[in-house]
């Protein structure tokens, strides 16, 4: 039955993640719901329904449009994969729980912001205004143990993340310190002390290696969300392991 319910949930996953392009990639341009069928960037052409499903369609297109011939971006299929991949992992872990709908909240937050800051290098405040309600009311009903500190994970998020801000005269951006200040409140000071650090890390390292790659300079604009978005999705599937590893050390 497990492996029923992982499969179910990573096909679903996938079907969701195709959704989660399209959002990530319409909302920075308020186009959302202004069209009415997928189509393609370069040629305008609307897409059929075998050019639509998740991953196999990329695959069997070998990765190009059958109109223009122009190269489809390797962000769709991946950003599917990934949606189909956590989803899976989510069941996996936290089967029918209350841990497993702030799972898929988490990974919907996640993925179109992800997608949004890799394509314009922004993080959309109407995402952030759409699911803010609901971890609130999702943290209303599971509360912290002791409540409070998810107020103040976002207070010490919000502070430091704003004197980074000032002090480095744009080195993180304003969409970056909503992006943090939801997750101080979702996680709790303590999670969010080691997001903040992974997402740190992940960015320096990541980082480099896009400079690397693109041979771009070191005032060249790298977009973080993705980075504090895999930092906060290590800390929600594998945070308790590491801060007990890390206070074993002591």
């Amino acid at each position: 039955m497990d492996i029923f319910f992982i499969v179910f949930f990573f096909l679903y996953g996938l079907i969701f993640g195709s959704f989660f392009n399209v959002v990530g990639l319409r909302v920075p341009t308020k186009s959302l719901f202004s069209e009415k069928r997928s189509y393609c960037d370069t040629c305008q052409r609307t897409l059929n329904w075998k050019e639509l499903i998740p991953v196999f369609s990329y695959l069997i297109q070998k990765g190009k449009c059958r109109g223009c011939y122009e190269h489809i971006s390797l962000i769709y299929p991946l950003m599917e994969l990934a949606t189909g991949i956590l989803f899976a992992l989510n069941y996996y872990f936290f089967g029918f729980t209350n841990r497993m709908v702030l799972g898929l909240l988490l990974i919907s937050l996640i993925i179109p912001i992800t997608v949004s800051d890799i394509e314009y290098k922004r993080i959309p405040n109407r995402l952030l205004l759409f699911f803010s309600p609901l971890f609130l009311m999702y943290r209303l009903f599971f509360p912290l143990n002791p409540f409070y500190i998810s107020g103040i994970g976002a207070a010490v998020a919000f502070i430091l993340v704003l004197i980074i801000i000032l002090v480095s005269k744009g080195g993180m951006g304003v969409g970056d310190l909503k992006y943090f200040t939801l997750f101080g409140f979702v996680f709790g000071l303590y999670h969010f002390l080691l997001l903040f650090f992974l997402s740190t890390l992940f960015g320096s390292i990541g980082g480099l290696i896009t400079m690397k790659v693109k041979r771009l300079g070191k005032k060249s604009r790298i977009a973080f969300g993705p980075y504090i978005g895999l930092a906060a999705l290590t800390v929600f599937f594998i945070g308790e392991p590491l801060i007990g590893w890390y206070i074993s050390l002591f």
